[in-house]
């Protein structure tokens, strides 16, 4: 009899123990973890400074937050202040006592020797991410107007099929690239992609133009985001176009 209730004794005890544990377990569990944004060191977009060269980083016009969800501030801070910023010093850093030195960005990608892949890399990669973040804005999307509007509905038939060829030529781009719209030597509209950091203003263009409208198809564009889901990414880039820049591109490059 006092063994039974000894046995009884303990399990009581040990019973009272598990509740205290699983009560402090729920207590642990029920404190809210950090969310992903909180769990990043965000910066400021102006305290990215390269260092001294010629030339300097555009200064972002938004936010680091300001295009999500469509790009998380995750996203665009790391694209913005590691692979811009690296591109921009190493651009600097080769062209530094050469004849390009002095020239401007279009200049030395006109120029500039196919052979010599540092160079060109990093050329490509400082214009391509200029003409990005300007091709971007906050509560932007839609469709674009006026003269832009024209040309492109002569040139493609309408907006929804410019748009379709787009989103295309950007969804079969095999590997790393660049898809862009153009503005070739006769002052016609036109699609066209890049490997790697190569555009339009080079050399070895298949189709050269003056670029109005850039879209990265690099991952470090949109895998944090989106992972292996590119079509997801093109699609949310066309929530966030800034067809009033991209206009003024186009006017711009119709006027030389």
């Amino acid at each position: 009899m006092k063994n039974n209730i000894f046995l009884i004794a303990n399990l009581l005890l040990v019973s009272l123990l598990l509740s205290c544990n699983n009560k402090k377990l729920t207590e642990v569990v029920d404190v809210p973890l950090p969310t992903a944004q909180e769990k990043v060191a965000m910066g400021l977009p102006e305290d990215v400074k390269a260092n001294e060269g010629s030339f300097q980083m555009e200064k972002l016009p938004y936010s680091y937050d300001a295009l999500a969800p469509n790009i998380s501030a995750a996203t665009l801070e790391m694209h913005y202040s590691k692979h811009y910023l690296t591109y921009t010093n190493n651009l600097n850093r080769a062209l530094a006592g050469t004849p390009l030195e002095n020239l401007t960005i279009e200049e030395v990608l006109a120029k500039l020797d196919l052979n010599d892949a540092n160079l060109r890399n990093n050329a490509g990669g400082f214009y391509n991410h200029t003409l990005y973040w300007g091709c971007m804005a906050s509560k932007a999307g839609g469709q674009p107007t006026d003269l832009l509007a024209d040309a492109i509905t002569k040139k493609f038939g309408s907006f929804e099929d410019f748009t379709s060829l787009f989103k295309n030529e950007s969804e079969k781009l095999f590997g790393s690239g660049w898809v862009w719209l153009v503005v070739d030597k006769s002052g016609e509209l036109q699609i066209t992609s890049t490997q790697n950091q190569d555009n339009p203003l080079m050399l070895n263009a298949l189709i050269p133009g003056k670029p109005i409208l850039a879209l990265d198809i690099w991952e470090h564009a949109y895998y944090i985001d989106y992972q292996y889901k590119r079509k997801n990414y093109i699609d949310a880039f066309f929530n966030v176009i800034n067809w009033k820049k991209v206009a003024e591109n186009y006017e711009s490059a119709v006027k030389k």
